[in-house]
């Protein structure tokens, strides 16, 4: 044991509580309000100057109007003055080249801001939906949540974007008319005020209405990208079962679904375009009115008519931009807020504050009076005790449904237990951190995943650092540097989406460099060879043969020729061990379970059919552990 390892006390630590809980979830992901100030904080000096200089743009536009003004007087004037005309077009030429450098300004720093953003959005929700445990990728859609993590990145800048061009110019604009109405009039200034605020309120209170319309049709449209991708992604089987127009008439249902909600959401935005505009038509035809009153009796010049007409109709078009904006701005809320319930649920696993960066370097795996269900479920394991040697390799067998998969996913971690205790290499794993509890396994499934990448990358991904040569060495320890060699592009040929371009044998011995790559002292294999054909099979397991020397080895299998070399086999029914011993003691044991098992599967039975003809349902649908020809439920064996 380290110095660090045995600077901590996994003794005497508190049982770690890896229930969900939504103090568990980053304050940025809690709300969108929350969400958008954590960015906006991140890069405070950033956006503080481009929300300044949009301001001083806004401000600028007014002025110019103003300016307009002084002109208009200087060239209306009973006495021409050519000099203050001359100075005041100057001015306003001024101004109006002011404003354009701000805007531009403006422009530059929103693609330097929002755009970094951006990626920050993706990575950090991509890194916490990473923390999700595999369940919650089969609940949902994987392009559904692709299309929501894009999305609402796009979403922060459509807010910022809106914020800064379509909500602080009409704001700055009813600001800068009301002091300069105030110098005409000051009840025409009050008067703009109050109607500036009374159609600000109708079309908040009026927005807020269409919520629900909104976070509906957000939700349609993730899930119909999601199904849509879902189909892109499963075409051969789209093809191989003619299933074309099938799947066609289904997606036409769902976009037509999301078109209704789609719709229904427009129509509100329509209706609150037609209330802006009766609120605009009644503030902008009371102003000209009331200008030209006071031009009438002398009270107010030519100029001063003029920037009232030209600030009342820029106030009537910007405050459609606020209308319009705020709506926007109301549905994408609603989107992100969608994207915040679905992503940002609490972790199911966690790793405790108090978890230790340590990887395990011996390979003994203790199984300690598990249990598990999963949900509210029948518990899968019961009682479950189980100790494994370092270096030893153990089979596990048993039907479908007896808790295989189970353990070697409470391995992984990912799943916890909710009794007992397990441990790897002396170490509960509830005392590791994930990532280094992970570092001490490799796992072959029966289905490699591998990505859309060239071989080599995918054989790299065990190790990203590792050399070329580390990587080419693994291959052929796995058996698959001649195959790689003979592909058009050799380690640089790319697989095609999920290895769509090489055999299942290929995947297989990918899969198993991989593994010889992380070289780590604990071995999972998952039915590894369970879907290929007999040469291919051969091919593995010499692979295989291999990759487990010197290595604890947990293997699930079906096929039970691939463990007779094993050290042990344990057979596991109803989530309790029934049978544990060596395969050439197991096959010579009169009557026992794993003998009958074997002598089956010689016959060409699979798993499941020899377990349905071994095992004796019991009254209440389980199996109790009776097996024809044995007699007495028995106690599950322990594990010296």
């Amino acid at each position: 044991m380290t110095d660090a390892t045995a600077a901590i006390d996994f003794e005497t630590s508190p049982a770690t509580d890896s229930r969900p809980h939504r103090a568990d979830v980053p304050r940025f992901l809690r709300s969108p309000v929350v969400f958008i100030l954590h960015y906006l904080k991140n890069r405070r000096w950033l956006f503080g100057s481009l929300f300044a200089v949009a301001l001083a743009a806004s401000s600028c536009s007014v002025v110019v109007q103003y300016g307009m003004k002084l002109l208009v007087d200087a060239i209306s004037g009973s006495t021409p003055n050519p000099s203050a005309a001359w100075t005041a077009l100057a001015f306003f030429i001024v101004l109006i080249g002011m404003e354009s450098l701000l805007w531009r300004s403006s422009g530059w720093l929103a693609a330097k801001t929002t755009i970094s953003v951006g990626v920050d959005v993706r990575l950090d929700l991509l890194d916490y939906m990473i923390g999700h445990p595999v369940r919650y990728f089969q609940d949902n859609l994987a392009g559904a949540l692709g299309h929501r993590v894009t999305a609402t990145a796009g979403a922060f800048g459509i807010l910022v974007n809106r914020t800064v061009w379509d909500i602080a110019p009409p704001v700055i604009s009813f600001v800068g008319a009301f002091i300069i109405f105030a110098t005409f009039d000051i009840w025409m200034s009050l008067t703009l005020a109050a109607f500036a605020l009374a159609v600000t309120a109708g079309l908040i209170l009026f927005g807020f209405g269409g919520r629900e319309l909104h976070r509906a049709y957000a939700e349609q449209s993730g899930h119909v990208g999601g199904e849509l991708i879902d189909v892109i992604t499963n075409v051969w089987a789209v093809k191989a079962f003619s299933a074309r127009d099938r799947e066609r008439s289904r997606l036409a249902h769902a976009f037509s679904r999301e078109a209704v909600a789609q719709r229904t959401s427009w129509m509100f935005t329509e209706k609150s375009r037609v209330l802006h505009d009766i609120m605009l038509l009644v503030m902008a035809g009371s102003m000209l009115v009331w200008s030209m009153l006071l031009w009438q009796r002398g009270s107010i010049t030519s100029g001063d008519v003029v920037v009232v007409s030209a600030l009342t109709f820029r106030i009537l078009h910007g405050s459609r931009d606020l209308a319009m904006a705020l709506v926007d701005m109301t549905q994408h809320f609603s989107y992100l807020g969608e994207t915040l319930r679905i992503i940002g649920q609490p972790h199911e696993i966690a790793d405790a504050p108090e978890a230790a960066p340590i990887v395990p370097h011996e390979g003994e795996v203790e199984f300690l009076d598990v249990a598990f269900a999963y949900g509210e479920g029948r518990k899968v394991l019961r009682d479950f005790t189980l100790s494994i040697p370092a270096g030893q390799k153990v089979g596990i067998v048993g039907p479908s449904g007896a808790g295989k998969s189970t353990i070697v996913h409470l391995l992984q971690r990912l799943h916890d237990v909710q009794e007992g205790e397990l441990r790897i290499g002396g170490h509960p794993v509830v005392g590791l951190q994930q990532d280094s509890l992970r570092a001490a396994i490799s796992v072959v499934p029966q289905e490699v995943s591998l990505f859309h990448r060239s071989i080599g990358d995918n054989i790299r991904f065990a190790r990203p650092n590792a050399t070329d040569e580390e990587v080419v060495a693994a291959a052929k320890a796995a058996y698959c540097d001649d195959f790689i060699r003979a592909l058009p592009d050799g380690y640089d040929t790319l697989v095609g989406e999920r290895g769509a371009k090489l055999s299942g044998g290929q995947r297989q011995r990918v899969g198993i460099a991989r593994a010889f790559l992380k070289d780590t002292p604990i071995i999972i294999l998952d039915e590894a060879t369970s879907g290929l054909d007999t040469q291919s099979e051969i091919e593995v397991q010499s692979a295989l043969a291999r990759l487990m020397r010197d290595r604890t080895v947990i293997a699930v299998a079906h096929r039970l020729s691939t463990i007779a070399g094993f050290d042990r086999v344990v057979v596991v029914i109803e989530g309790q061990i029934v049978e544990d011993g060596s395969p050439k003691d197991l096959r010579r044991k009169e009557g026992g379970i794993f003998a009958r098992m074997w002598s089956l599967q010689a016959e060409g039975l699979s798993m499941d059919d020899i377990a349905a003809s071994m095992i004796e349902p019991s009254r209440e649908g389980g199996y109790a552990g009776q097996v024809f020809g044995l007699g007495e439920a028995r106690e599950p064996a322990k594990v010296p």
